[in-house]
C-alpha cells in the first residue's frame, strides 16, 4: 500500500471516530487501534506532554495499566529524545540506541523494532506517536510518512480539544517558565527590555485535512509558479550579473524550485488527504529527518537551502509574506529572527526597536555593523528561540553578559528597572554637559567627536553635544543596497549629512568594503579566496583597483561639499604611496569639476586611518602630506596581536590596555610631535572610560566615539589632571605593572574618577 493510500485510510477512519459522541479517552484508544491495524504494527502508543513530561495517554500492545502511569522527561528515553529534538527515529533494534530507557510497567521488553514521530504544534513537540514490533526491522518510508501524516492530524485534533478532556489537559503552548534564560554570543553590547516579536511571524496551519484535494493541488501549483517567478526575477537583479558565492546559492535555489521530485512528494502528501500547507510541512519534516542523518557538510548546506525554500513556499501558499516591520511595532520590542540583513533591520521603527536576538549571526555580519551604529544591542548564536519564546513574551536582553531572560518575574524586573534608573540618572547628568566644552582640570581642551554612518545619525550631534563627526562610514550606504549606489545618490546623502551637521565638521571615510564586508554586486575573486578577510582585498586596496568606484565617490563628495570644507579620510593605508594614489583620484576629479566651472569646496583636508602597523614605521614620510590621522584601534589591535576580533576564543587576548598596545600608540603620538597633523582615535577604544583615560595619558587629544559615549567621556575629561596622568602613564610604560588595567583602575579610584 502506498503512503498516500495508508494515510488516506487512516484519515477516513479517524474522522469516523471523531464523529462519535464518546469521551476523549475512548477516542484515543480507538486512534491507536486504527494506526496499529493500518500499519500492521503490534504496538502503537501516544504520549502527550502534560505538566512538563511525556505521559502515556493511549496504547495498543503495551500493558494498558501503564496508561497515565508511565511518564518520561523531555530528552529521556527514545520518546523523550524524539520530543526534545523534534526528530523521527526509525530503529531495527531499540535497545541498541544510547538513549533507550526501559520502563518495566509497559511490558515492552519483547519488542525490538521502534519508530516514532513527534506530534508538533506551533513548532514545538506536544507529544510523540510510536509503533513497535517484535521482529527487528526498520520501518519502510511509506510507513514513516503515514505516521507523520497521522501525527499532523493528531496535532490539529489535540489543538481543538477533540482528543483530550479539560482545558489544561496537555501543554499546548510554550511553557511559561519564569526567568527562562537563553545564552548567546554578544554581537553588540547593551541592555534592553521589550516584548518578543518574530521578524517572520509564525505560520499557523489551522487546517490539516483537505476538504477538496484538487483545490489544494491547484493552490500548490500556483505557489510553485509564484516562487519560481520570484527566483527568476532575483537572477535578473544587477547584483547577480557577476560570479560569486551568492550566484551558486541562487543556482541551488533554482535547482530545488524546479525539482520535480520535490513537487511530486508534496502532491503525494496532498493525495493522502492533507491541505497544501500541511503537505508542504510534512515533506519539510522528512527533509529535516534526512538533514540529521547527513555527515557531509556541503550536502547538509544544500538541504538547508531546501528548508529555506520550503519556508518560502509555505509563506506563499498561506499568503503570509510580510515581516513584522511591514506590520509595524506597537510597543518596545526585542526582535527575534534566524538572521537579518542590514536593509531589513533599517525597515524597523528605531523608536520601538530596543534589541535583536538571532539564531545565527557573527561579529562581522553587515547587520551587526549597522546595529552597532544604531545603538541597538544584538545577541547571536541563541538556540531554542522557536521552542522557548512566544510572541508577546516580556523579555530582558543583557547583551553585555550574553543573556536574554524570558518572562522575568517581578524581582528580576525590579532589578532591571533599578539598573535602568541608574543609567537614566547618569544620562541626565551627561545631558547637562551637552553644551559644556570638555576641558581637563589643567585647562587642556579635548575634542570629543562622534562616529556615524547613517543620515539619521547626525541628529545625535545636537543631542550629544559632540564637536563634530570624526568618522562618517560611507560604506553603510553600500552595505544596505542591493546595487552599487550611483554617484547622484551618494551625493544626496553626503550633502544631507553636511547640511544636518551645520557648522560642525564631518570627516568622510572613503568606502571600506571587501574582505569581511563583502557586497554581492562587486565581483572579487581574490577576496573570495581570502582565508583572513580582515587582512585581505578591502578598503583602499579595493578602491584603487576599482578606479571607477573611487572616482564616483570622489566626485560625489566634492560636489556635495561645494562652498564648504571637505574632510576626506582613506582607510587601510599601509604605505604612503597608497595615500598618494587615493588623494590623486580626488585631485583629478577636482580638476575635472573645475574645468566645467562647478562650484567647489572652499577647503579640502586629506587624512588617513592608521590601522596597519606598518604605517607607523613611515609616518615621517607621510605626515607632511596629512591634515589629520585617526587611529582605528579595532583593526590595529587585532593586527598587532594576530588575534581575530571575530573569534570569541581570542577575546581575552584583545586587550586595549596591554602595554604592547599602549607603547605602540604612545610612539605614534611622539612621532607626530612637531608636525601640523591632528592626531585622534576613532575606534571603540576611545569610547570606554578606562581606555580613554589611558589615551589621554599618552598624548591623544581627539576622540571620535559612539554618540552614547560622548557624555560619559566629556564628564571623564573634566575630572582629569593631564599633567599628573601623563607622568603616571610614562612611568607605567617604562616599567609596566603586572596588570595595567588594575593599576589604572586603582589610580582612577584614588583620584575620584568614576569608571562605571
Amino acid at each position: 500500500m502506498s503512503a498516500a493510500a495508508s494515510a488516506r485510510q487512516i484519515l477516513t477512519r479517524l474522522h469516523e471516530v471523531m464523529a462519535g459522541r464518546t469521551h476523549a479517552q475512548h477516542k484515543l484508544d480507538r486512534v491507536v487501534e486504527i494506526i496499529a491495524e493500518s500499519l500492521t504494527s503490534e504496538v502503537c502508543s501516544i504520549y502527550l506532554l502534560r505538566e512538563g513530561a511525556l505521559e502515556l495517554y493511549a496504547t495498543r500492545g503495551l500493558n494498558p495499566e501503564a496508561v497515565h502511569v508511565t511518564r518520561l522527561a523531555v530528552g529521556e528515553g527514545l520518546t523523550g529524545t524524539i520530543a526534545n529534538n523534534i526528530e523521527t527515529l526509525n530503529l531495527a533494534e531499540a535497545k541498541a540506541h544510547p538513549d533507550f530507557a526501559y520502563r518495566p510497567e509497559t511490558g515492552e521488553e519483547k519488542f525490538h523494532s521502534f519508530a516514532g514521530v513527534p506530534i508538533v504544534y506551533r513548532e514545538r513537540a506536544v507529544g510523540v506517536l510510536c509503533v513497535q514490533h517484535v521482529e527487528p526491522r526498520r520501518y519502510e518510508d511509506v510507513e514513516i510518512e503515514a505516521l507523520q501524516t497521522t501525527a499532523m492530524v493528531l496535532s490539529e485534533l489535540i489543538a481543538h480539544k477533540e482528543l483530550v478532556d479539560g482545558e489544561e489537559a496537555i501543554d499546548l503552548d510554550i511553557a511559561h517558565i519564569e526567568n527562562d534564560v537563553l545564552e548567546g554570543l554578544t554581537l553588540v553590547k547593551g541592555l534592553a527590555a521589550g516584548q518578543a516579536v518574530f521578524h517572520q511571524p509564525r505560520i499557523e496551519i489551522d487546517q490539516v485535512v483537505a476538504e477538496d484535494i484538487e483545490a489544494e493541488r491547484q493552490r500548490v501549483y500556483r505557489a510553485f509558479d509564484k516562487m519560481r517567478d520570484q527566483i527568476d526575477a532575483m537572477a535578473k537583479e544587477p547584483e547577480f550579473g557577476k560570479g560569486g558565492e551568492h550566484v551558486e546559492v541562487l543556482e541551488t535555489y533554482k535547482m530545488f524550485a524546479y525539482d520535480e521530485g520535490w513537487s511530486r512528494r508534496i502532491n503525494e502528501a496532498i493525495d493522502s488527504g492533507l491541505t497544501a500547507e500541511a503537505a508542504i510541512e510534512r515533506v519539510q519534516q522528512r527533509t529535516r529527518m534526512r538533514m540529521r542523518e547527513i555527515d557531509d557538510p556541503l550536502l547538509a548546506d544544500r538541504m538547508h537551502d531546501l528548508e529555506d525554500l520550503s519556508n518560502r513556499l509555505l509563506r506563499i501558499v498561506s499568503g503570509q509574506l510580510g515581516t513584522a516591520a511591514t506590520q509595524g511595532l506597537r510597543r518596545d520590542t526585542i526582535l527575534f529572527a534566524r538572521n537579518l540583513g542590514p536593509a531589513e533591520l533599517l525597515e524597523y521603527d528605531r523608536r520601538r526597536l530596543k534589541g535583536v536576538v538571532l539564531e545565527e549571526g557573527s561579529l562581522t555580519a553587515h547587520v551587526v555593523i549597522v546595529a552597532r551604529a544604531m545603538g541597538v544591542p544584538v545577541l547571536g548564536r541563541v538556540t531554542g528561540i522557536r521552542t522557548r519564546v512566544a510572541e508577546g513574551d516580556e523579555v530582558i536582553l543583557d547583551a553585555d553578559k550574553g543573556t536574554v531572560t524570558l518572562r522575568p518575574n517581578q524581582q528580576v524586573l525590579d532589578a532591571f528597572e533599578t539598573r535602568f534608573a541608574r543609567t537614566r540618572e547618569k544620562q541626565a547628568a551627561y545631558a547637562e554637559l551637552r553644551d559644556v566644552e570638555p576641558f581637563t582640570r589643567d585647562g587642556t581642551r579635548i575634542t570629543v567627536m562622534m562616529n556615524a554612518g547613517l543620515r539619521d545619525d547626525i541628529s545625535a550631534l545636537a543631542m550629544s553635544g559632540a564637536d563634530g563627526v570624526g568618522l562618517f562610514r560611507t560604506e553603510f550606504q553600500f552595505l544596505v543596497s542591493s546595487t552599487l549606489p550611483q554617484r547622484d545618490r551618494q551625493m544626496r546623502l553626503y550633502r544631507d549629512v553636511l547640511d544636518a551637521a551645520g557648522d560642525k565638521p564631518v570627516v568622510f571615510r572613503t568606502v571600506d568594503i571587501g574582505g569581511d564586508k563583502a557586497v554581492p554586486y562587486l565581483d572579487n575573486p581574490v577576496a573570495e579566496r581570502d582565508e583572513n578577510p580582515a587582512m585581505g582585498w578591502r578598503a583602499l586596496r579595493l578602491s584603487l583597483e576599482r578606479e571607477g568606484l573611487l572616482k564616483a565617490q570622489a566626485r560625489a563628495l566634492l560636489e556635495a561639499a561645494a562652498g564648504r570644507t571637505l574632510s576626506v579620510m582613506f582607510p587601510m593605508v599601509s604605505e604612503p604611496w597608497e595615500f598618494d594614489a587615493g588623494r590623486q583620484v580626488f585631485e583629478d576629479q577636482l580638476a575635472f569639476l573645475r574645468e566645467r566651472r562647478k562650484l567647489l569646496p572652499e577647503t579640502i583636508e586629506y587624512g588617513c586611518m592608521l590601522e596597519v602597523p606598518a604605517l607607523a614605521e613611515v609616518l615621517d614620510v607621510l605626515a607632511p602630506k596629512l591634515s589629520f590621522i585617526s587611529v582605528g584601534t579595532n583593526d590595529l589591535t587585532q593586527f598587532l596581536f594576530a588575534a581575530d576580533r571575530a573569534n570569541p576564543k581570542l577575546a581575552e587576548r584583545y586587550d586595549w590596555l596591554s602595554p604592547a598596545i599602549l607603547r605602540f600608540l604612545a610612539r605614534v603620538s611622539q612621532t607626530l610631535v612637531g608636525y601640523n597633523v591632528r592626531l585622534g582615535v576613532c575606534g571603540e577604544m576611545g569610547g570606554r572610560r578606562l581606555e580613554a583615560l589611558a589615551l589621554l595619558g599618552i598624548g591623544y587629544r581627539r576622540l571620535s566615539i559612539t554618540p552614547a559615549a560622548v557624555g560619559p567621556i566629556k564628564e571623564l575629561v573634566r575630572k582629569v589632571d593631564l599633567v599628573e596622568l601623563t607622568e603616571q602613564m610614562s612611568r607605567w610604560l617604562a616599567a609596566p605593572p603586572p596588570d595595567m588595567r588594575s593599576a589604572l583602575q586603582d589610580w582612577a579610584g584614588k583620584h575620584d574618577i568614576d569608571l562605571d
